[in-house]
Protein backbone atom coordinates (compact mmCIF):
# COMPACT_ATOMS: atom_id res chain seq x y z
CA UNK A 1 0.00 0.00 0.00
CA UNK A 2 1.23 3.91 -0.85
CA UNK A 3 0.30 7.21 0.75
CA UNK A 4 -1.54 8.12 -2.64
CA UNK A 5 1.09 10.51 -3.84
CA UNK A 6 1.57 8.77 -6.86
CA UNK A 7 2.57 10.15 -10.52
CA UNK A 8 0.03 11.94 -12.69
CA UNK A 9 -0.68 10.16 -15.50
CA UNK A 10 -3.46 11.50 -18.57
CA UNK A 11 -5.23 8.64 -20.03
CA UNK A 12 -6.31 8.50 -23.89
CA UNK A 13 -9.69 10.06 -22.86
CA UNK A 14 -8.03 13.06 -21.78
CA UNK A 15 -8.74 11.98 -18.02
CA UNK A 16 -6.12 12.82 -15.33
CA UNK A 17 -5.68 9.43 -12.66
CA UNK A 18 -3.15 8.93 -10.25
CA UNK A 19 -2.20 5.61 -9.65
CA UNK A 20 -2.57 5.04 -5.06
CA UNK A 21 -1.36 2.17 -4.48
CA UNK A 22 -2.51 -1.40 -4.11
CA UNK A 23 -5.13 -3.10 -1.27
CA UNK A 24 -3.91 -5.55 0.84
CA UNK A 25 -5.00 -8.46 -1.56
CA UNK A 26 -2.70 -7.16 -4.65
CA UNK A 27 -5.45 -5.31 -6.31
CA UNK A 28 -4.71 -1.87 -8.05
CA UNK A 29 -6.53 1.75 -7.03
CA UNK A 30 -6.60 4.49 -8.29
CA UNK A 31 -7.84 8.38 -8.72
CA UNK A 32 -9.50 10.45 -11.64
CA UNK A 33 -9.82 13.85 -11.50
CA UNK A 34 -12.91 15.47 -13.29
CA UNK A 35 -12.75 19.42 -13.90
CA UNK A 36 -15.78 21.12 -15.77
CA UNK A 37 -12.62 24.35 -16.54
CA UNK A 38 -15.22 26.57 -14.78
CA UNK A 39 -13.55 26.03 -11.17
CA UNK A 40 -15.40 22.97 -10.01
CA UNK A 41 -13.26 20.04 -9.65
CA UNK A 42 -13.47 16.35 -8.22
CA UNK A 43 -11.57 13.31 -7.66
CA UNK A 44 -12.97 10.24 -7.01
CA UNK A 45 -11.23 6.77 -5.70
CA UNK A 46 -11.61 3.56 -7.56
CA UNK A 47 -11.74 2.45 -3.68
CA UNK A 48 -15.34 2.60 -2.48
CA UNK A 49 -16.50 4.70 -5.46
CA UNK A 50 -15.26 7.29 -3.31
CA UNK A 51 -15.48 11.06 -3.62
CA UNK A 52 -13.21 12.37 -2.18
CA UNK A 53 -12.61 16.15 -2.84
CA UNK A 54 -14.97 18.71 -4.42
CA UNK A 55 -13.40 21.89 -4.70
CA UNK A 56 -15.71 24.59 -5.52
CA UNK A 57 -15.54 28.64 -5.21
CA UNK A 58 -16.42 31.21 -2.23
CA UNK A 59 -18.56 34.13 -3.00
CA UNK A 60 -14.68 36.00 -4.05
CA UNK A 61 -14.03 33.60 -5.94
CA UNK A 62 -11.25 31.33 -3.61
CA UNK A 63 -11.45 27.79 -4.08
CA UNK A 64 -11.70 25.20 -1.13
CA UNK A 65 -12.79 21.59 -1.40
CA UNK A 66 -15.79 21.28 0.41
CA UNK A 67 -16.02 17.59 1.60
CA UNK A 68 -14.55 14.85 4.55
CA UNK A 69 -11.78 12.76 3.43
CA UNK A 70 -9.26 10.42 3.78
CA UNK A 71 -5.73 11.95 3.17
CA UNK A 72 -4.29 8.18 1.97
CA UNK A 73 -5.33 5.15 0.56
CA UNK A 74 -4.18 3.43 4.15
CA UNK A 75 -6.53 5.84 6.07
CA UNK A 76 -9.56 4.51 3.67
CA UNK A 77 -8.45 0.90 4.48
CA UNK A 78 -8.59 1.39 8.02
CA UNK A 79 -10.04 4.47 9.34
CA UNK A 80 -12.71 5.99 7.08
CA UNK A 81 -16.38 6.25 8.42
CA UNK A 82 -17.76 5.86 4.53
CA UNK A 83 -16.10 9.24 3.72
CA UNK A 84 -17.70 10.03 -0.13
CA UNK A 85 -18.38 6.57 -0.99
CA UNK A 86 -21.17 5.09 -2.42
CA UNK A 87 -22.77 2.55 0.30
CA UNK A 88 -24.76 -0.65 -0.63
CA UNK A 89 -25.91 -3.29 -1.39
CA UNK A 90 -28.51 -1.07 0.58
CA UNK A 91 -27.67 1.67 2.28
CA UNK A 92 -29.02 3.16 5.91
CA UNK A 93 -30.36 -0.15 8.37
CA UNK A 94 -32.01 -3.09 8.49
CA UNK A 95 -33.44 -4.14 11.68
CA UNK A 96 -31.85 -7.61 12.73
CA UNK A 97 -30.08 -8.21 9.50
CA UNK A 98 -33.02 -10.11 8.20
CA UNK A 99 -35.74 -9.57 5.32
CA UNK A 100 -38.17 -11.82 3.62
CA UNK A 101 -38.32 -11.67 -0.02
CA UNK A 102 -41.53 -14.11 -1.94
CA UNK A 103 -41.55 -16.31 0.99
CA UNK A 104 -37.60 -16.41 1.89
CA UNK A 105 -35.91 -15.31 4.81
CA UNK A 106 -32.25 -13.84 4.29
CA UNK A 107 -29.98 -13.15 7.15
CA UNK A 108 -27.49 -10.70 6.50
CA UNK A 109 -24.25 -9.82 7.74
CA UNK A 110 -24.83 -7.88 11.62
CA UNK A 111 -22.35 -4.87 11.67
CA UNK A 112 -24.42 -2.16 13.88
CA UNK A 113 -25.22 -3.91 16.79
CA UNK A 114 -27.99 -6.72 15.52
CA UNK A 115 -28.74 -4.41 12.78
CA UNK A 116 -27.12 -4.63 9.12
CA UNK A 117 -25.88 -1.01 8.14
CA UNK A 118 -24.50 -0.47 4.76
CA UNK A 119 -24.20 -3.09 2.91
CA UNK A 120 -22.84 -5.31 5.83
CA UNK A 121 -19.27 -6.17 7.04
CA UNK A 122 -17.55 -5.44 3.59
CA UNK A 123 -20.33 -3.29 1.30
CA UNK A 124 -19.79 -1.92 -1.70
CA UNK A 125 -17.74 1.09 0.50
CA UNK A 126 -14.62 -1.19 0.96
CA UNK A 127 -14.72 -2.78 -3.10
CA UNK A 128 -11.95 -1.86 -5.78
CA UNK A 129 -14.82 -0.70 -8.83
CA UNK A 130 -14.04 -1.10 -12.18
CA UNK A 131 -13.17 1.76 -14.56
CA UNK A 132 -15.89 1.42 -17.34
CA UNK A 133 -15.85 4.90 -18.97
CA UNK A 134 -13.35 7.93 -18.05
CA UNK A 135 -12.93 11.78 -19.62
CA UNK A 136 -12.08 15.18 -18.26
CA UNK A 137 -15.58 15.40 -17.21
CA UNK A 138 -17.22 12.08 -16.57
CA UNK A 139 -16.52 8.90 -14.82
CA UNK A 140 -18.23 5.49 -14.62
CA UNK A 141 -17.43 2.78 -12.55
CA UNK A 142 -18.76 -0.67 -12.24
CA UNK A 143 -18.99 -3.35 -9.78
CA UNK A 144 -20.24 -7.37 -9.74
CA UNK A 145 -21.28 -7.91 -6.11
CA UNK A 146 -22.09 -12.13 -6.18
CA UNK A 147 -24.90 -13.73 -5.56
CA UNK A 148 -25.09 -14.40 -1.40
CA UNK A 149 -22.19 -11.52 -0.90
CA UNK A 150 -22.94 -10.06 2.81
CA UNK A 151 -26.17 -12.29 2.66
CA UNK A 152 -27.60 -11.06 0.04
CA UNK A 153 -29.87 -12.83 -2.74
CA UNK A 154 -28.77 -12.84 -6.51
CA UNK A 155 -25.51 -11.76 -9.03
CA UNK A 156 -25.57 -7.72 -8.72
CA UNK A 157 -24.50 -5.23 -11.69
CA UNK A 158 -23.92 -2.26 -10.50
CA UNK A 159 -22.59 1.08 -12.40
CA UNK A 160 -22.17 4.59 -10.74
CA UNK A 161 -21.27 7.75 -13.20
CA UNK A 162 -20.13 10.82 -12.05
CA UNK A 163 -20.41 14.22 -13.86
CA UNK A 164 -19.20 17.57 -13.54
CA UNK A 165 -21.53 19.66 -15.38
CA UNK A 166 -21.62 22.87 -17.13
CA UNK A 167 -24.11 24.38 -14.52
CA UNK A 168 -21.61 23.61 -11.28
CA UNK A 169 -22.72 20.47 -10.53
CA UNK A 170 -21.64 16.87 -9.64
CA UNK A 171 -24.44 14.73 -10.91
CA UNK A 172 -24.43 11.01 -10.17
CA UNK A 173 -26.51 7.97 -11.72
CA UNK A 174 -26.86 5.17 -10.51
CA UNK A 175 -27.74 1.89 -12.82
CA UNK A 176 -28.18 -1.60 -11.62
CA UNK A 177 -29.66 -5.48 -12.70
CA UNK A 178 -29.68 -8.77 -11.05
CA UNK A 179 -30.32 -12.47 -11.57
CA UNK A 180 -32.62 -13.26 -8.93
CA UNK A 181 -34.99 -10.93 -6.99
CA UNK A 182 -32.67 -8.70 -4.36
CA UNK A 183 -33.52 -5.74 -2.41
CA UNK A 184 -31.10 -2.41 -3.48
CA UNK A 185 -30.59 0.91 -1.76
CA UNK A 186 -27.58 2.77 -3.17
CA UNK A 187 -26.87 6.54 -2.19
CA UNK A 188 -23.24 8.16 -2.00
CA UNK A 189 -22.08 9.35 1.80
CA UNK A 190 -19.92 12.56 1.40
CA UNK A 191 -19.64 14.57 4.67
CA UNK A 192 -20.20 18.48 3.30
CA UNK A 193 -18.61 21.11 5.29
CA UNK A 194 -19.18 24.58 3.18
CA UNK A 195 -16.81 26.22 5.05
CA UNK A 196 -14.05 24.51 3.78
CA UNK A 197 -12.46 20.78 4.82
CA UNK A 198 -11.46 20.56 8.29
CA UNK A 199 -12.10 24.44 8.89
CA UNK A 200 -14.73 23.29 11.54
CA UNK A 201 -18.18 22.74 13.03
CA UNK A 202 -20.85 22.48 10.22
CA UNK A 203 -23.90 24.15 13.13
CA UNK A 204 -23.62 27.45 11.54
CA UNK A 205 -24.45 26.08 8.23
CA UNK A 206 -28.68 26.97 6.71
CA UNK A 207 -30.19 23.58 6.06
CA UNK A 208 -33.48 23.22 4.37
CA UNK A 209 -35.27 20.22 3.39
CA UNK A 210 -38.42 19.58 1.05
CA UNK A 211 -40.20 17.64 3.33
CA UNK A 212 -42.99 17.83 5.75
CA UNK A 213 -42.37 14.45 7.33
CA UNK A 214 -39.77 12.08 8.95
CA UNK A 215 -39.28 8.91 9.77
CA UNK A 216 -39.14 8.69 13.96
CA UNK A 217 -36.83 5.41 15.36
CA UNK A 218 -36.62 3.31 17.81
CA UNK A 219 -33.76 2.93 20.12
CA UNK A 220 -31.70 1.11 17.79
CA UNK A 221 -32.47 3.51 15.08
CA UNK A 222 -34.86 1.66 13.15
CA UNK A 223 -37.75 3.06 11.77
CA UNK A 224 -41.04 2.18 13.69
CA UNK A 225 -43.25 3.13 10.23
CA UNK A 226 -44.63 6.23 11.27
CA UNK A 227 -44.73 8.97 8.93
CA UNK A 228 -44.57 11.88 11.39
CA UNK A 229 -45.02 15.52 10.52
CA UNK A 230 -42.42 17.79 11.20
CA UNK A 231 -44.43 20.56 11.91
CA UNK A 232 -43.72 21.94 15.43
CA UNK A 233 -40.42 19.81 16.08
CA UNK A 234 -36.95 20.83 16.08
CA UNK A 235 -36.69 18.20 12.73
CA UNK A 236 -38.59 21.19 10.64
CA UNK A 237 -36.42 22.65 8.12
CA UNK A 238 -39.12 23.52 5.61
CA UNK A 239 -38.48 26.98 5.68
CA UNK A 240 -34.59 26.71 6.51
CA UNK A 241 -32.76 26.34 9.67
CA UNK A 242 -29.22 26.36 10.92
CA UNK A 243 -28.29 23.05 11.87
CA UNK A 244 -26.98 24.08 15.85
CA UNK A 245 -30.09 26.15 16.59
CA UNK A 246 -32.32 23.17 17.90
CA UNK A 247 -29.68 20.37 17.56
CA UNK A 248 -29.46 20.43 21.49
CA UNK A 249 -33.01 20.44 22.26
CA UNK A 250 -33.99 16.98 24.20
CA UNK A 251 -36.54 15.93 21.89
CA UNK A 252 -36.42 11.85 21.80
CA UNK A 253 -35.27 11.70 18.42
CA UNK A 254 -32.40 13.98 18.89
CA UNK A 255 -31.15 12.30 22.01
CA UNK A 256 -31.31 8.90 20.11
CA UNK A 257 -29.57 10.08 16.80
CA UNK A 258 -27.00 11.93 19.52
CA UNK A 259 -28.02 14.78 16.57
CA UNK A 260 -29.82 14.42 12.66
CA UNK A 261 -29.77 11.58 11.59
CA UNK A 262 -33.13 10.71 10.25
CA UNK A 263 -34.74 10.02 7.29
CA UNK A 264 -37.03 12.72 5.36
CA UNK A 265 -39.66 11.60 3.18
CA UNK A 266 -39.39 14.39 0.36
CA UNK A 267 -42.57 16.00 -0.88
CA UNK A 268 -42.20 14.72 -4.67
CA UNK A 269 -44.51 16.07 -7.37
CA UNK A 270 -44.19 12.78 -8.96
CA UNK A 271 -42.22 9.55 -7.86
CA UNK A 272 -39.04 9.09 -9.79
CA UNK A 273 -39.05 13.07 -10.66
CA UNK A 274 -35.72 14.77 -10.45
CA UNK A 275 -36.91 17.31 -8.05
CA UNK A 276 -35.05 19.67 -5.28
CA UNK A 277 -34.85 17.98 -2.10
CA UNK A 278 -32.56 20.28 0.04
CA UNK A 279 -30.53 23.22 -0.03
CA UNK A 280 -27.53 24.42 1.95
CA UNK A 281 -25.92 27.02 2.61
CA UNK A 282 -22.82 28.47 4.27
CA UNK A 283 -22.92 32.08 5.47
CA UNK A 284 -19.12 33.19 6.06
CA UNK A 285 -17.95 31.65 2.17
CA UNK A 286 -21.62 32.32 0.64
CA UNK A 287 -20.93 28.99 -0.81
CA UNK A 288 -24.78 26.65 -1.34
CA UNK A 289 -25.63 23.88 -2.19
CA UNK A 290 -28.42 22.66 -3.38
CA UNK A 291 -29.14 18.73 -3.70
CA UNK A 292 -31.93 16.98 -6.37
CA UNK A 293 -32.75 13.81 -6.30
CA UNK A 294 -34.85 11.15 -8.25
CA UNK A 295 -34.94 8.97 -4.72
CA UNK A 296 -38.09 9.25 -2.57
CA UNK A 297 -36.13 10.40 0.98
CA UNK A 298 -32.99 11.84 1.89
CA UNK A 299 -30.95 11.14 5.24
CA UNK A 300 -29.40 14.12 6.68
CA UNK A 301 -26.80 13.54 9.28
CA UNK A 302 -25.14 16.10 11.35
CA UNK A 303 -21.77 14.16 11.78
CA UNK A 304 -23.10 13.22 15.56
CA UNK A 305 -19.79 10.01 16.17
CA UNK A 306 -17.04 11.80 14.70
CA UNK A 307 -14.48 11.94 17.40
CA UNK A 308 -11.62 13.31 16.27
CA UNK A 309 -9.55 10.02 15.84
CA UNK A 310 -9.36 10.44 11.79
CA UNK A 311 -7.63 13.40 10.44
CA UNK A 312 -8.52 14.30 6.74
CA UNK A 313 -7.04 15.82 3.72
CA UNK A 314 -6.32 19.03 5.59
CA UNK A 315 -4.36 17.18 8.31
CA UNK A 316 -6.72 18.45 11.45
CA UNK A 317 -8.86 15.72 13.03
CA UNK A 318 -12.63 15.48 12.18
CA UNK A 319 -14.20 15.87 15.67
CA UNK A 320 -18.55 15.93 15.86
CA UNK A 321 -20.12 17.87 13.43
CA UNK A 322 -17.13 18.56 11.17
CA UNK A 323 -19.90 17.69 8.24
CA UNK A 324 -23.12 17.23 7.57
CA UNK A 325 -24.67 14.47 4.73
CA UNK A 326 -27.13 14.51 2.33
CA UNK A 327 -27.15 10.92 1.71
CA UNK A 328 -30.36 10.82 -1.19
CA UNK A 329 -32.39 7.60 -0.96
CA UNK A 330 -35.43 4.81 0.05
CA UNK A 331 -36.53 4.69 3.38
CA UNK A 332 -34.00 2.57 5.83
CA UNK A 333 -35.10 -0.77 6.22
CA UNK A 334 -37.80 -0.55 3.80
CA UNK A 335 -37.86 -4.45 3.30
CA UNK A 336 -39.71 -4.65 6.44
CA UNK A 337 -42.06 -1.87 5.95
CA UNK A 338 -44.48 -3.26 3.22
CA UNK A 339 -45.98 0.53 3.74
CA UNK A 340 -43.18 2.13 2.54
CA UNK A 341 -41.37 2.73 -1.11
CA UNK A 342 -40.70 -1.00 -2.25
CA UNK A 343 -36.07 -1.30 -3.06
CA UNK A 344 -37.00 -5.08 -4.84
CA UNK A 345 -35.47 -5.14 -7.77
CA UNK A 346 -36.32 -8.17 -10.20
CA UNK A 347 -34.58 -9.87 -13.07
CA UNK A 348 -35.31 -8.12 -16.59
CA UNK A 349 -35.82 -4.92 -14.54
CA UNK A 350 -33.31 -2.09 -14.26
CA UNK A 351 -32.79 0.27 -10.95
CA UNK A 352 -31.97 4.13 -12.32
CA UNK A 353 -31.81 6.82 -9.81
CA UNK A 354 -30.37 10.29 -10.10
CA UNK A 355 -28.79 13.04 -7.83
CA UNK A 356 -27.50 16.28 -8.30
CA UNK A 357 -24.67 18.28 -6.39
CA UNK A 358 -25.40 21.70 -7.55
CA UNK A 359 -22.76 24.48 -6.46
CA UNK A 360 -22.76 28.10 -6.35
CA UNK A 361 -22.00 31.85 -4.23
CA UNK A 362 -24.28 34.49 -2.61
Amino acid sequence: MTDGTADDTTGSTGSTVERLGVTPDGTPVARYTLDNGRGLRARVLTYGCAVQTIEVPDRDGRPANVVLGCASLDDYLTRSRYFGAVVGRYGNRIAGGRFELDGEEFRLARNNGPNSLHGGERGFDKRVWDVLDAGERRLSLGYLSADGEEGYPGALQVSVTYTVTDDDALRIDYRATTDRPTVLNLTNHSYFNLAGEGSGEIYDHRVTINAGRYTPVDQGQIPTGELAPVEGTPFDFTRGCAVGERIGEKHPQLLIGKGYDHNYVLDKSAPGALEPAALVEEPKSGRVMEVLTTEPGVQFYSGNVLDGSVAGISGRAYGKGSGLCMETQHFPDSPNHPDFPSTVLRPGEEHASTTVFRFGSR
